[in-house]
This record gives C-alpha cells, sequence and structure tokens, in this order.
C-alpha cells in the first residue's frame, strides 16, 4: 500500500500507509507541513535555544530547560526504549526531516525571524514531550506554600490552596451503554490548557493494517496518546493533578574545579558542566548545570544564598512512557488500553475507556514515588534520609464503573495521588447533567461541554445576601445578582457584574495589609507568575472567605466591593471583556490581511463545565479554556465528533488555519468520515 494523506472537509489529515512504521514516517512529514514553525519552535523550546531568536526576555525559561537537563533526560529515555519503540520514533523523525524544508516555505513565522529549521534527533519527539510536561504538576507550587508558611505560620500553609486552575486540567465523562440511545457506550470530554496558536492538539487518523485510530495528537510526537477511538475501543484521560516531583534544599560547596552536595551519606561530588544561552540583541548567558544526586539544581549554585534541585521520575528512572503509545495504537479491548498504561510515565492521568463488547475502564495511570508526606508541601531538606523516594506508588488507584464516570481534575480516585486538587464544581455539575436522564447521544455532548453554570458563585452570593447598610444602588445591584441564574454568558451583563464584584473583592484581600508580607517574594525570575499574590487570592477565594486564620473583616471588603461596582455606569455583557486571546511563540495577527476578524467573546468561567480561565481581580481576558472537545461513539465511530479552538493547519492565511473557531465558540462538534471514497487525496 502506498503512503498517502487524505483530508476531510476541515483539513484534517487521515494518513493511510502499508505498516507501522511506514505510517509513523508519513505522520512525521505531515505534521512537518501543516506544523513546522510549532514543531521547530518546541524543539528549541526544549533544547534552551528560544533567546535565539526571542531575544532577552526568552533566557529565564533557556536557562531552566538547560538547568532541567530536558534535553538530556530526553537523550536518556531514548535509549531506554525498546527496539520497536525507537524504531517506530525514528521512522516519525525521519519523516519531519523530510517535510521541514516544504512546511517552512509555507511558515511566515521562518521568514520573520530568520530561523533555519534545525535537523530533529531521533530524540527529540521524547524532549519535547518532557517539557511541555515539566510543569505539569505546578512544583512551583511548594515554593508559594513554603513562603506563607514563612511569613503566616505552618497552620496558614494550604490557606491558599485554589482547589482551582493549575497549569493544565480537563473534563471527561463516561456513559455506559445503558444510559445511551444505542446502547452503547459514550466518551466524551474536552482538555483544558493554555489555548495556543497553532493549536495544542492536532486531529489525526492514522491507518495501516494493524490498526486505524482516530484522535488528538502532539504536533511533534508520534502517535495518538490522550484521546483516541481506534474503532473497537476509545479512550480519553484528564490530569490526576497528582503529585510526583520534589523541591530539595540543596548545600553545595565548591572544592578546587568541583561542585559538592550534602546528601543523606554525607558530601558527594555533583555532576557540573556550563553551558550558553545565545541571545538575540544581547551578550550571551553562561548557564552552570548542576546534578546532585536528588537531582538537577534549578534554583541558585554554591554561590547563592540557596540552591534548590528537582527530582521528577523521567530523569530519576530514564522512562517517559512512550511505549504506551504504539500499545495503544494496537489496543482493540478495555484490557489492551489498560495494559498499555501500565507502561505510562508522565504526566500521571485519570484515564477512561469502553469498548465495542461493554468494557469500560476508570483508572489512573503513571509513576507517583513514595515518600514523606512533607515533600507533597514545601522544599525539604537534601540531607534528611527521611525525604528520599521509597518505591512507587504499586498499584494505582482504580475503579468500577457503575453508572456514569466523571473525571475533572478533582479529588477521588486521584485522592491518595496528590496534594492539591480542582475544586469539585465542574465534576458535580457534570454528574448532575448525566444522571438527569438517559438516552445520551453525540449530539447531546455539546450541552454538556459548554454548561455555563458557575457553581463557585454561591460563596460570594451567600455573602453579599447578609450585608447591610447598602446604598439603593448596591441593594438594587445585590437583588439582581440574587436573581441571576449563575450562568456566565457571554450576552449576560449580570454575570459581568457577579465577575467585577468578584474582582473587587480578590483585589482588597490581596491588598489587605494582613497579607502585605507574601508580597515580598524572592525566588528566581522563572517562578514569580508562581508566586502571584493576586492569583492565588483570586483562585483560593473561596477558601478565604470562610477561614478564621486571617484578621480580615471579609463582610466589609465585599461590602465596599459591592458599593464601588454598583456606583459604576452599568456593565457591557460578560463577554465584552472575557475575550479568548491565544499565546503565540511570536505575538501576531490571529487572522491573515484581508480576512474577515471574528468576535472572540466567551461564555463561561474557570468553575464551570466551560472552563474559560481568565484571573479574576487582574483580567477578564481568556489565556486557558478546552484545547479540545471530543464525544467517541463506541456503537458508530462515524458518529462521532470533535473540534479544535482554531483549526488543523498551523499556517496563518492556509483556509483551514482557524475555520473550527466558529464551530468552537458555538459549542458544536464537527462531524467525522471515515469512508475513505469520501476524503481528499493530497
Amino acid at each position: 500500500m502506498n503512503a498517502t494523506v487524505y483530508r476531510d472537509a476541515w483539513g484534517v489529515p487521515h494518513l493511510r500507509a502499508g505498516d507501522h512504521v511506514e505510517l509513523a514516517r508519513v505522520q512525521g512529514r505531515n505534521v512537518a507541513a501543516d506544523r513546522a514553525w510549532q514543531i521547530e519552535a518546541a524543539r528549541r523550546r526544549m533544547l534552551g535555544e528560544t533567546a535565539a531568536f526571542l531575544g532577552p526576555e526568552a533566557v529565564v525559561w533557556d536557562t531552566f530547560a538547560r538547568q532541567a537537563r530536558l534535553a538530556d533526560t530526553a537523550e536518556r529515555c531514548f535509549r531506554e526504549l525498546d527496539d520497536a519503540t525507537r524504531e517506530w520514533v525514528e521512522a516519525y523523525v525521519v519523516g519531519v526531516n523530510e517535510g521541514l524544508p516544504v512546511g517552512a516555505a509555507r511558515a511566515p513565522e521562518f521568514a520573520t525571524t530568520g530561523v533555519v529549521p534545525g535537523r530533529w534527533e531521533p530524540w527529540v519527539p521524547l524532549g519535547i514531550w518532557a517539557a511541555a510536561h515539566i510543569l505539569f504538576t505546578g512544583f512551583p507550587s511548594k515554593l508559594w506554600r513554603e513562603h506563607v508558611a514563612r511569613h503566616l505560620g505552618d497552620a496558614a500553609m494550604n490557606l491558599f490552596t485554589s482547589e482551582g486552575p493549575r497549569t493544565s486540567g480537563s473534563n471527561g465523562w463516561l456513559i455506559p451503554g445503558a444510559l445511551t440511545a444505542t446502547g452503547t457506550a459514550l466518551v466524551a470530554g474536552d482538555p483544558h490548557r493554555y489555548v495556543e496558536s497553532p493549536g495544542v492538539y492536532q486531529q489525526i487518523r492514522l491507518a495501516c493494517p494493524e490498526y486505524d485510530v482516530l484522535g488528538l495528537a502532539v504536533p511533534g510526537v508520534p502517535g495518538v496518546a490522550h484521546f483516541g477511538h481506534a474503532g473497537e475501543v476509545a479512550w480519553a484521560i484528564t490530569n490526576a493533578s497528582a503529585d510526583y516531583q520534589d523541591l530539595y534544599d540543596e548545600r553545595l560547596r565548591r572544592t578546587g574545579g568541583e561542585v559538592e552536595a550534602l546528601g543523606p551519606d554525607g558530601w558527594r561530588v555533583a555532576a557540573r558542566h556550563t553551558e550558553t544561552v545565545e541571545v538575540l540583541g544581547g551578550d550571551a548567558v553562561r548557564v552552570e548545570v548542576i546534578e546532585t544526586g536528588r537531582g538537577p539544581v534549578v534554583i541558585g549554585g554554591p554561590d547563592a544564598d540557596r540552591a534548590v534541585s528537582l527530582r521528577y521520575p523521567p530523569r530519576v528512572t530514564g522512562r517517559l512512557g512512550f511505549s504506551a503509545i504504539p500499545q495503544l495504537l494496537r489496543a482493540t479491548t478495555v484490557d489492551a488500553v489498560d495494559a498499555a498504561f501500565d507502561d505510562w510515565i508522565e504526566p500521571v492521568n485519570v484515564v477512561l475507556a469502553a469498548d465495542t463488547s461493554g468494557g469500560l475502564l476508570h483508572r489512573t495511570a503513571g509513576l507517583v514515588p513514595l515518600r514523606d508526606a512533607e515533600n507533597g508541601l514545601r522544599v525539604v531538606p537534601a540531607w534528611e534520609r527521611k525525604h528520599e523516594w521509597d518505591g512507587w506508588i504499586d498499584p494505582m488507584p482504580r475503579a468500577t464503573v457503575d453508572g456514569v464516570a466523571v473525571m475533572a481534575n478533582e479529588r477521588g480516585l486521584a485522592a491518595p495521588l496528590g496534594v492539591e486538587f480542582a475544586a469539585p464544581h465542574r465534576s458535580r455539575r457534570i454528574r448532575e447533567l448525566l444522571t438527569a436522564r438517559d438516552g445520551w447521544t453525540v449530539e447531546d455532548m455539546p450541552a454538556v461541554h459548554t454548561d455555563t453554570w458557575l457553581g463557585s458563585a454561591g460563596s460570594i452570593l451567600d455573602l453579599l445576601r447578609e450585608l447591610s447598610d447598602l446604598s439603593a444602588e448596591a441593594v438594587e445591584l445585590r437583588d439582581r445578582l440574587s436573581a441571576w441564574d449563575r450562568r456566565m454568558d457571554a450576552d449576560s451583563t449580570t454575570a459581568s457584574s457577579f465577575a467585577a464584584v468578584r474582582r473587587s473583592l480578590s483585589r482588597r484581600i490581596a491588598e489587605h495589609p494582613a497579607l502585605a508580607a507574601l508580597e515580598e517574594v524572592d525566588a528566581p525570575e522563572m517562578f514569580l507568575p508562581y508566586l502571584d499574590l493576586m492569583t492565588h487570592v483570586a483562585f483560593a477565594l473561596e477558601n478565604l472567605l470562610a477561614t478564621d486564620l486571617l484578621p480580615i473583616d471579609i463582610p466589609a471588603l465585599a461590602r465596599d466591593a459591592l458599593e464601588e461596582v454598583a456606583a459604576k455606569k452599568p456593565r457591557g455583557p460578560w463577554g465584552e471583556t472575557h475575550q479568548l486571546s491565544p499565546l503565540q511563540v511570536i505575538r501576531g495577527p490571529l487572522f491573515a490581511r484581508g480576512e474577515q476578524p471574528i468576535d472572540l467573546a466567551l461564555s463561561g468561567d474557570h468553575h464551570c463545565v466551560l472552563s474559560t480561565t481568565s484571573v479574576p481581580g487582574v483580567t477578564d481576558v481568556c489565556v486557558r479554556a478546552s484545547v479540545a472537545r471530543y464525544a467517541w461513539d463506541l456503537g458508530d465511530r462515524t458518529k462521532s465528533g470533535w473540534s479544535v479552538p482554531l483549526g488543523a493547519s498551523g499556517v496563518l492565511g492556509d483556509r483551514h488555519h482557524h475555520d473550527q473557531l466558529p464551530l468552537w465558540l458555538r459549542g458544536e462538534l464537527a462531524p467525522i468520515v471515515t469512508d475513505w471514497d469520501q476524503l481528499t487525496p493530497e
């Protein structure tokens, strides 16, 4: 069979080849054609080489990437792959290298920056994966808890536990056949991450004699890992919010030309070398890379006031879990999906799967170390033996599917694996919607995907109801909010008023003298966004309204916030300020010259099922939302649907660059076509 690329009406690539390895090569060539700039920027990000074309502001990330040893970890994990998986990855990289020259010629960013595509090494896909997930657990939150404990005491360490948005998240649900119209299961959901242009996920179909899988691929990585439908079986994941990365306080000293680190067994020589970060428009920066027995030093060093190392499973084990991906592609049953996820390493996920024989799966997958509970809360002393890792949690938690199964980064199945999880609002709402009836179909899924009821609104609304001595304008606003349906719809002025009150209240709490000490942060620039007081207050607002640990008159601040909003002119609708703003490596237009711009007004909020996250108290602009939506029908794959925020192409000006954006904004799903005769060959 000749390798062929087909396209559907949305430009989604359907790839067909004579064998599994050749298919990987075709996939690499295709992603280079469709996403050349995106994958080349990802490669350079993993290598810590972005300052060479982005300038001095990128030095912070490049320094971290070098110090965290992302590229070296990828090389190590590549060497540890089994022969078959290594051959598969190598074939993908061959395809990338074949396709990059043509892809780069289409992508205007290369000409804009002067970047010339580099030749990919075989281990680059593993590096892209490692770089994409190194911050998934939000390990800098340990710096924040330590900061809070230092200034407010250990009792307040979890006061700002947001149970809210972190670096990633998702919704997912499984509806057994007994509750669907077809009698076979549905698997649906939407991953939440930073919305990027080009998109985080690539819709794709991979077909060869061994399998025929459609799903969402990570550009730069072969196969379909997170969300896939193989005809007889389908699977999906959410972030388990597990804690599997630790930070260690290191005592370092220079001895001659070496650096020594104090561990449980005394002083030991640490690995050390220097690297150079080239900087556009600035002097090159020398980076000292040090690795102790715990892991790479990512904060400070032997000449600084402090040194902190990072320990994470791929660096320890030499495994990223890539062998699970080809196993998933070949899976035809839930049992096979289950076995594949036994080899999963990072990130730690919650998995849902179903097959056409009625098999159902709900489990966690990944590698979580066994160690002292304090490791999960703060930076711990490297020289104390009790903080060493002592094997892995095994078996990983799983559950029997009895009715609807929901996953939304909340506590529950993953509770033994982490410290801080998402608030339960999304998972409760999804379960409430799905258990209210039966007879579900794929056509019904957008109503769940786009539900805008805000579960966290009650804590503020209840507080406002108790206020007295209000102006007439404030009473009118409070009454309007009390009668509100709690839906964060783009055309709702009441939703906008609620957000304004929440913003004002969050700001007033953050500015209260009781929290003044938390404003002064001593941390590298890389971690400052994770230590921002206003952000922590905004996302921990429910906790802060209920605590008695702080000497803050919350009702007084709520009264002032209500009066402030009531005194201003009537607000416009929520979507007027709650606008999507996709992130880009190089800031540029989202629409090509001559194209009609699309209104990017959004419904939803961070605790809605339609999770469109801004930072209350800072901005209404949304940068985190669903980076894809999917609904897998196990009865008939052609009745499944999906959509992404922009489109299949990463090339500005291509007709498929953002043709799915109107669909995504409405919450609709594009149909999936699998008949090769209805697809267009390239």
